[in-house]
Parts: structure tokens; sequence; C-alpha cells
């Protein structure tokens, strides 16, 4: 709602009614007729911001009733106040959520977007912490031949060749928790990498919203989370 387009035109039907009220001598049952006429014009846009801040201020609004122009501008005062009040309803009556400070992402992750991160740069910020996941993975297995899509596909491979480095979650591999969540780190690295670095990396036009951004930023820091907390092995 553009609220401010909302007050200009509550106070401005306000001011119309004090005018036309004031133009009705004692004992006058109606006041002069052309601000009358310009209060019925206006009448149908009042009537439709009220009923947008509460349904039955639009059902109450009626300058033919007896003391119309007076409950017009009671309604009309009952709506300024719901303006005033809305932003500070939507701090204060929201219900808890949790929130995700950034700078609990991973390290890898919030070192490197850290800097774009605090210049709004958000889509720039995505794209670095995923090249430091990439520029990590490849310090941790000694590769650098390889990057991105590819080196987490190698990496996490299902079938290692004979003296192929590998990574795998710690724990006894023949567990089913340990074998399920080792199955899932190659999928949702090439996610990652297929999903969100290449997007960010290639995408032009305006910037991501800030939200996008940390979402993103959630991921690859799950991401490389496990990849930090992985064995590194070789293949026989």
């Amino acid at each position: 709602m553009n609220r401010q387009w909302m007050r200009q035109r509550l106070e401005e039907f306000d001011s119309l009614v004090l005018r036309y009220e004031q133009t009705r001598r004692p004992g006058d049952i109606l006041g002069d007729d052309k601000l009358r006429q310009e209060l019925y014009r206006a009448e149908p846009t009042i009537r439709k911001i009220l009923g947008a801040l509460e349904p039955k201020f639009a059902e109450e609004l009626n300058l033919d009733q007896m003391a119309g122009e007076a409950m017009a501008r009671n309604l009309v005062h009952r709506g300024l106040g719901i303006l005033d009040d809305m932003d500070a309803w939507a701090t204060n009556l929201a219900p808890d959520a949790p929130t995700m400070p950034a700078d609990q992402f991973h390290p890898w992750i919030w070192d490197a977007a850290r800097t774009f991160w605090e210049s709004k740069h958000y889509r720039k910020a995505v794209d670095v912490a995923a090249n430091a996941v990439n520029a990590h993975t490849q310090a941790k297995v000694g590769r650098t031949d390889v990057f991105d899509t590819d080196l987490m596909n190698q990496v996490f491979t299902d079938k290692p060749k004979s003296g192929q480095v590998y990574l795998r979650l710690p724990g006894d591999q023949t567990d089913l928790t340990i074998k399920s969540r080792n199955r899932a780190l190659r999928p949702f690295a090439e996610g990652c990498f297929s999903g969100i670095r290449n997007h960010a990396a290639h995408e032009h036009g305006p910037d991501w919203d800030e939200q996008k951004a940390l979402e993103c930023l959630a991921a690859l820091s799950i991401l490389a989370r496990w990849i930090d907390e992985c064995a590194v092995m070789r293949g026989t």
C-alpha cells in the first residue's frame, strides 16, 4: 500500500469536510453546494482507503446520513491513526522468527563475502563465496587441474579410481546414516555450483536482493562445513 498517498488523501478530505461544515450557518441543513459536490467526488476514493485499513469503516461512511460529515471526520481520523501505527504494528506485533547472522556462516563463506556484502554487492558476494569453496576444496585434495562443478563431481565420486583422491564424511562408512550423508554430498555440491555459483557469476542486470543472496550463502555455508569436515581418502 502507498501509505503516503493514503495519508494525503485522508488529510485532504478531512480539511474539505471541515471547510464545508464552516459554511453551514446555525439552523441550516446543508452548507456550500460547491464544496458538498467536492465531498461527493472524493467519497468513493476515501471509502476505498478506509476499506483497505478497516473494512467496517468503509461501510460506515455515508455523507447523506444525519451528522454524516462529523462521522466522516471521525472515520478519517481513525484511519489516520491506523496509518500512524502500521509500521509499529509490523515491528512489535509480528511473530517471533529466527534470524540468521551472516557472520556465523562458515569462515570460508563469510571471510570471502564480507567486503562485497558490506558494500551491498550481493550477487558478487555469493560468487566470491563459491569461489572460496572451490579454492579450499582444491587445496584440501591437492588439485588445481579441475574446478567448480567438475571438481565437486570428482571429489565426491561414488566410484573413485585407483589412486584418486576423494572426500568422505568421517565415521563408520558402513553405517546407514554416514552412507546416506556421503551419498548426498555430490548432488548437493553440484547443485550449489551449477545452480548458485554459475547463476551469480554469469547473470547480468540488477543486483540480487539481500534475502536471495543470504539464502545462497547459507547453502554454500552448509557445503563448506561438510567439505571441511570430510576426510581425504585415496582410491585403491
